[in-house]
């Protein structure tokens, strides 16, 4: 009796053994696929935020699988060379601004132009429509996967020099903008000078007397601390310009379907928190720059900067002007 459960023991420690053996093979056999991720803005900044809330759920949905490292403070480079490196695969994803996607996907113009939409809610209406994944999967030509918007308020001008409360006190200024055509001919339109110029160098520009300004929304101005070298904020609010996070086609395609598909919904479900942080960070924005005695002026009403407009939707081509009008035709 004794012998035969010495010997039922010794069964049993074998295959207890070759079971943990298998486990811990099969365990070690699962590689860890670690991502990268460039933001321009600092980490508590309101769509750095976002990033971390896509690269959280994307973790958390591979049980580790697959992990997004989130560099922000521009430590992959300047917004241009990062979307340049996210098209070749040297970077796999980035969180941009939908202007300078505008020379890969030129229907992006559209959806920037001047006083387009007639509320926050009506851009969220037409981002989360139809409309907004055709733009989104627009940009695979161009070597991206567009993934999901963010939210980055309202751009108004500021600057050194004056208070702007009409058209002609822009006339003269030289006011920084995006790499982008659009951005120069909106500036232009009413009067300025524009100014392409990396962000980065905005600060320093303005500080020195290189440029007047800049047009930027309440949390950019805040915490890049323009604010301080720019005391004249004018809420004409001329463009809401979302943001976009998009991935490289080359990593992407190196990845399973299953995968792919559990990044873009992490991308959709990590909009709402950003929303939310931008929301949040807006209001702190505005009362701290308010808290500092900068001259905020509230335009009562914008119908002339609207009507200086009119030319560049004039100029617009018919495909451009099509979008235009869905877009306008939304929640009518």
């Amino acid at each position: 009796m004794k012998k035969t459960i010495v010997v039922f023991l010794l069964v049993a420690l074998l295959f207890t053994g070759i079971s943990c053996t298998k486990k811990e093979e099969v365990t070690e056999s699962v590689e860890t696929v670690v991502l990268r991720l460039a933001e321009t803005h600092g980490a508590d900044y309101p769509t750095t935020q976002g990033d971390y809330e896509f690269a959280r759920l994307v973790e958390e949905r591979t049980d580790g699988r697959i992990k997004i490292e989130v560099y922000p403070g521009s430590q992959l480079g300047e917004e241009r060379a990062v979307i340049e490196q996210v098209q070749f695969g040297a970077i796999d994803f980035t969180r941009v601004s939908i202007s300078p996607l505008a020379a890969f996907a030129p229907d992006f113009n559209a959806l920037q132009m001047p006083y387009l939409y007639r509320s926050p809610e009506h851009m969220w209406e037409v981002l989360n429509s139809p409309i907004g994944d055709e733009f989104l999967d627009s940009l695979i030509p161009a070597g991206f996967v567009g993934l999901s918007w963010f939210d980055s308020g309202a751009r108004s001008f500021y600057n050194s020099v004056r208070p702007i409360k009409t058209v002609d006190d822009l006339s003269g200024l030289k006011i920084r903008v995006q790499e982008s055509a659009l951005m120069v001919g909106l500036v232009e339109a009413l009067g300025a000078v524009a100014t392409p110029m990396p962000f980065g160098e905005v600060y320093s520009a303005i500080q020195t007397g290189v440029i007047d300004g800049a047009e930027n929304n309440w949390p950019s101005y805040y915490s890049t601390s323009h604010f301080e070298v720019a005391g004249y904020y004018t809420l004409d609010e001329h463009t809401r310009v979302p943001e976009i996070t998009i991935a490289s086609k080359i990593s992407m395609d190196k990845l399973s379907a299953e995968d792919q598909k559990i990044i873009k919904q992490a991308a959709k479900d990590s909009m709402a928190f950003q929303i939310k942080a931008w929301a949040d960070y807006e209001k702190v924005a505005e009362d701290a720059v308010i808290a500092n005695g900068n001259e905020i002026y509230r335009l009562p009403d914008n119908a002339e900067f609207q009507a200086a407009m009119q030319p560049l939707y004039d100029a617009l081509s018919d495909d451009l002007q099509d979008v235009v009008a869905k877009v306008r035709a939304v929640g009518k």
